[in-house]
């Protein structure tokens, strides 16, 4: 059993502070309790140390069910919850039931990352998609915001939207991994108290690892709670090296192809689009701009991959310590214009009246969708 130190959590991830086993969440040796001031309230585990200082994950014994049981409390709690999604990664961002985690609590949604998408797309229309697509998934929020938590005015329009629904409750902030959450509470407490980059953040999944609750002036508190972890995300696939393709921090640069049937194309060595009967027509693929598309025949397809993966289609690295699993095909024909989604990679826009397949590794999601542009 791990002995844990009283009183002492880590301030980056939210881990009970314990001195006994470096493979678990919250180690810190014990020297370095030792010369810690007893009034010293900013501790950071050695996790949280090496992941601000040198970007090194260290894995935790932490399972998926452990990160669900601390959402469960949630419902528990007389409190505003702010579900903060990936705007890039709308699907992927969803936590499947989330009014039975709120319970009767209200849900303020929160569109992050609005910043990466190409700027024609108006915010208008952009909140207009999201609050639709939400309600498809069974969602009800109380009110929809878009932002980026790198835009100042964007986090105080939070901040002023957050107080007139919270009527001094608290406020928890919820969201599946990558989605930005630890990043816009960071926002929040430097545009708020002049803190900087207290809440330990980055793109590995799961850096969150227990609540962190930051106390406002009536005594009630933003609590920023562990990501959900979905297994359904490209992240979960990608090394340390390559996690930059699933969360792009630059506008994304769109790259349309005027395709014949019987063409594919090939998004690295992750994902597969097969364009097999319809019309010529032009499909346009949102993705990280340094993400390699590559086009081809189909019927050459597969021994095209063979031959290319790890070479000319990376990721994924031939020295990658995360081994990618065989890609599963999914075929689609589209009534509408739609977006044929790759979760965390992105999407391709594909007409109305065509049929496609797309392909990723098993396990990770590729779903069909109404066209967000």
């Amino acid at each position: 059993m791990t002995e844990a130190t009283s009183e002492l959590y880590c301030i980056g991830c939210g881990a009970k502070l314990q001195t006994e086993n470096d493979q678990e969440a919250g180690f810190l040796p014990a020297a370095r309790l030792a010369k810690a001031d007893a009034g010293e309230a900013e501790l950071y585990c050695q996790r949280c140390f090496r992941l601000r200082h040198y970007n090194e994950i260290q894995p935790v014994g932490l399972t998926d069910d452990d990160f669900l049981r601390l959402l469960n409390l949630i419902g528990e709690a007389d409190a505003l919850i702010v579900n903060v999604m990936d705007i890039f990664d709308f699907n992927g961002s969803l936590i499947p039931g989330l009014h039975r985690f709120a319970g009767d609590n209200p849900v303020l949604l929160v569109g992050n990352k609005a910043d990466v998408l190409p700027k024609s797309l108006k915010r208008p229309r952009l909140r207009s998609w999201l609050t639709q697509q939400a309600h498809a998934a069974g969602l009800r929020p109380v009110d929809t915001i878009l932002m980026s938590a790198k835009n100042k005015a964007d986090v105080a329009e939070l901040l002023t939207k957050i107080e007139e629904l919270r009527n001094g409750r608290d406020v928890y902030f919820v969201g599946v991994t990558n989605t930005g959450k630890s990043t816009l509470i960071n926002a929040i407490l430097k545009q708020t108290s002049g803190i900087d980059d207290l809440i330990t953040t980055s793109r590995f999944p799961g850096t969150t690892l227990d609540r962190i609750r930051l106390e406002l002036d009536d005594g009630a508190g933003i609590i920023d709670t562990p990501g959900i972890i979905h297994r359904n995300q490209m992240a979960h696939y990608l090394d340390a090296k390559d996690l930059r393709l699933v969360s792009p921090t630059h506008v994304i640069r769109p790259k349309t192809y005027q395709l014949n049937p019987g063409q594919t194309l090939f998004l690295a060595g992750l994902a597969r689009f097969d364009f097999i009967q319809g019309h010529r027509g032009g499909f346009t693929a949102y993705v990280d701009n340094q993400l390699l598309i590559h086009r081809t025949k189909l019927e050459n397809a597969d021994d095209f991959y063979d031959r290319q993966k790890g070479d000319m289609l990376q990721p994924p690295r031939p020295d990658s310590d995360v081994e990618l699993p065989d890609l599963a095909r999914f075929e689609f024909t589209t009534k509408q214009d739609s977006d044929l989604v790759f979760a965390g990679l992105g999407w391709i826009n594909v007409p109305a009246g065509e049929t496609v397949a797309g392909y990723a590794p098993a396990g990770v999601d590729v779903v069909l969708r109404k066209a967000m542009i």
